[in-house]
């Protein structure tokens, strides 16, 4: 017959779809639905039945209806109390609302009647389909056992596709919004997707709700019978005479006989027992008892670890985990070597100071496995609190003791090593100042009776060895740095840490990825171009990075077959780790005016800086760009007023800084720079570019100016000097004061370079200025 267009008294249902098939009820109360039912029921009692979108609209207009409904037929009328009437349908074919009448008592609306259109599946695919659609519907019915007996009947007479869908359209407990999805499908296939697809959400919904049922379940049941044990346990003890407190009392006693401890620690200790004895039956204060207890009788109070003091021994451990740190291993060995002629030396207290990344938390490990302590690492960074070091008062609720008294516990001796990572990162705040505590721990002479808030007992931390680490001694407060053994760890020179990486690092990234010594070869080449490539740092934490990044690629390419074993090139090293991204400003290649060389000192070692000067004509003005710092500015101005006092000797007129403009600039403008090391470098590139005098282009400069042109010292020597270095420099400047500094390097950085010191700028003019 196909699709046709017919008029029909409509009903707005709300939470309701009705589909082609259905028989079903529903109540009205609305005059306009009534009167249409009316309307139909004196005609052939067909009436077009379309849900309203807000189910809480009392008048919907047409845009709040859906697009799609159902031309039912009127099979029974019932009038119920209060003006309600209850009306059974069952619906017969789709419809579309095409547009509704203008009828003040009720509904007209005009729709296009709608058959199914032919779905032009073969056999095979609407056989797979109806598989499909009973498989699903069997897992429904599976978590849905109420639902399931009825369905799985009706389903069994179902022999088409059609008819199951039908059956389930209409039979399975579903929104009305999913059924208007059904009604919406313009054919079989929609349908079959639409209908498949709410019965697996509505599968994998009902069973996770199913789970949660049963472990809640279980829950309730586990609690109610754990109950239950422990209230027949407790019922069963008292009758027997028995309680866990005599026991656990007992306890304490027979461990604070054991414990190495003297006779007032052990009083206290039996005074709190006692204590815990009578406040039994307070279980808020029998807690912090017990706690207190436990506490005191963990602590190692006499209790010692025997050091291992073969020197042989300890030394071939410190050489075998780090190379170089000269400084420090021998400060350890000279501590083996006090302590076995003395049999008790007073423990050290060093303190490592250097950039990050250059083993300092690390050496703490090794020379504890060359003692053969116990080693405790107490991290400091960001600590505020002064009860992180020496505890709660236990009239707070959550009290503890500090992280030294802590450090101890977990050492079970009273000789470990104890590590301070990070000390020059302590702060302070309105809770205290964790340095002033600091103060006590590390003074030698009070702290073998550290007092612990909580522990309320006198500590003897005189034995433990400290080691502390920092990355800049100037942020240790002054009274704290007093206390301890300053031992500079500086920058590794590139040779070093091509050594590192040898001997350390590239085992530590085989085993960490699971490859062979044979499957990722480095060569030293390599291994040098990493460094040099790769990685710009005064540690090795990057270059390790780096050589991780490079076993992980190699580990895929062996796990996926593609190869068996590795072995790096300088040329296949881009296809792991891509461009090089660091390159070594070198010297320039003749000489020029205004150009000159300084030396600065970084966080990741040390840099050459390329002074510019140029001399423009002007109005006097002095001009400095490349972001510098407050103390850079100075050095400039302290070097220009110089070059002014000394100008009648270089020729220069009195008027020429009146007419012409100095502009200082240092490249690498993002980068802030500040320091007093850049002093003689400005002066000489400003007189350079005044005189119109070549500056050697091999040279090199550190140091601070004063006004009458005396050369002051700078720190960092060695991470500058190792910069020149790498920059190809062959004559460098450095301040005399200094000169001790440049004896204590060593030979294989100051190779190739002359080290002239130099203690006023008639010096440093001398051999930086190419005469003429």
């Amino acid at each position: 017959m196909g699709a046709y267009l017919k008029e029909f008294p409509t009903v707005a249902l709300r939470g309701l779809t009705v589909l082609p098939g259905m028989v079903t009820h529903f109540d009205m109360s609305r005059e306009k639905s009534i009167r249409a039912v009316e309307a139909s029921l004196a005609s052939d009692s067909q009436i077009f039945l379309v849900t309203q979108k807000n189910i809480n609209d009392s008048d919907p207009k047409v845009n709040g209806l859906y697009k799609h409904g159902v031309v039912a037929s009127i099979k029974q009328v019932i009038k119920l109390k209060n003006e309600v009437v209850r009306v059974v349908v069952e619906g017969r074919q789709r419809a579309e609302l095409a547009y509704v009448a203008d009828n003040p008592n009720f509904i007209q609306a005009t729709v296009i009647v709608l058959d199914e259109e032919p779905h032009g599946l073969s056999q095979e695919v609407e056989a797979a389909m109806l598989r499909m659609t009973q498989e699903k519907l069997m897992a429904y019915c599976v978590e849905n056992p109420k639902v399931a007996k009825e369905l799985a009947k009706q389903a069994a007479l179902a022999n088409t596709l059609d008819a199951l869908l039908k059956l389930i359209a209409n039979e399975l407990p579903m929104e009305y919004t999913d059924r208007q999805q059904i009604l919406d499908a313009k054919n079989i296939q929609q349908r079959y997707e639409v209908i498949v697809d709410l019965m697996v959400m509505e599968t994998e919904v009902t069973r996770v709700h199913n789970e949660l049922q049963q472990k809640l379940k279980d829950k309730v049941d586990k609690n109610q019978r754990e109950y239950i044990l422990r209230e027949e346990i407790k019922i069963i003890r008292e009758e027997l005479g028995e309680d866990d407190s005599e026991k656990e009392i007992e306890n304490y006693y027979q461990q604070l006989e054991a414990l190495e401890a003297d006779e007032e620690i052990k009083d206290k200790i039996r005074s709190q027992i006692e204590r815990y004895k009578n406040v039994g039956s307070n279980p808020s204060e029998s807690s912090v008892v017990r706690t207190y207890i436990e506490t005191l009788l963990d602590l190692p109070w006499n209790k010692r670890s025997v050091d291992n003091v073969d020197l042989k021994n300890a030394k071939a451990i410190l050489n075998e985990d780090h190379y170089g740190m000269d400084d420090v291993k021998e400060r350890v060995l000279e501590f083996l070597a006090v302590r076995h002629m003395t049999d008790k030396g007073k423990a050290p207290i060093i303190c490592l100071v250097g950039p990050p990344g250059t083993g300092k938390t690390s050496i703490g490990r090794s020379i504890a496995r060359a003692l053969e302590k116990q080693y405790v690492r107490i991290s400091l960074g960001g600590v505020r609190d002064e009860a992180e070091i020496r505890g709660h008062r236990r009239t707070y609720i959550g009290a503890m003791p500090g992280r030294i008294v802590q450090g101890l516990r977990q050492a079970a001796t009273s000789n470990p090593l104890m590590l301070f990572d990070e000390i020059d990162k302590l702060g302070s705040d309105y809770k205290g100042d964790p340095t002033s505590a600091m103060l006590e721990v590390l003074d030698a002479e009070q702290n073998n009776k550290f007092m612990d808030h909580y522990v309320d007992l006198p500590v003897d931390l005189s034995e433990v060895m400290f080691l502390a680490t920092a990355n800049d001694a100037g942020n240790i407060p002054k009274p704290l740095l007093d206390r301890m053994e300053i031992i500079e760890v500086s920058s590794y020179t590139a040779n070093e840490k091509l050594h590192i990486a040898k001997n350390h690092l590239v085992k530590k990234q085989r085993e960490q990825h699971g490859l062979k010594n044979n499957q990722a070869i480095f060569s030293d080449a390599v291994l040098s171009r990493i460094i040099s490539g790769y990685t710009r740092e005064a540690g090795v934490r990057s270059l390790e990075r780096k050589l991780g990044e490079v076993c992980r690629k190699v580990a895929r390419e062996i796990f996926e077959g593609e190869k068996k074993a590795v072995r790096l090139t300088e040329k296949s090293l881009e296809k792991y780790l891509g461009k090089e991204r660091y390159h070594i400003d070198l010297k320039n290649e003749q000489d020029e005016i205004g150009i000159v060389r300084g030396l600065a000192w970084t966080s990741v070692g040390g840099d050459t800086l390329q002074i510019e000067v140029n001399i423009m004509p002007g109005k006097g003005e002095f001009v400095l760009t490349g972001k510098l710092g407050d103390v850079m500015k100075e050095s400039a101005q302290a070097g220009i007023s110089y070059i002014r006092s000394i100008a009648d000797q270089y020729g220069i007129k009195p008027e020429f800084f009146r007419e012409n403009d100095i502009h200082i600039h240092i490249p690498e403008g993002a980068v802030p720079k500040d320091g007093p090391s850049a002093g003689i470098t400005m002066a000489t590139a400003m007189l350079s570019a005044i005189t119109k005098t070549p500056v050697r282009a091999d040279i090199a400069m550190t140091g601070e100016i004063t006004l009458r042109g005396r050369v002051l010292p700078i720190g960092g020597l060695k991470e500058k000097l190792l910069a020149a270095q790498m920059a190809g420099m062959k004559i460098i400047c450095v301040p005399k004061a200094n000169e001790k500094d440049v004896e204590e390097i060593s030979e294989e950085i100051k190779a190739g370079m002359e080290i002239y010191p130099v203690s006023s700028m008639e010096e440093v003019l001398k051999l930086a200025f190419v005469r003429v």
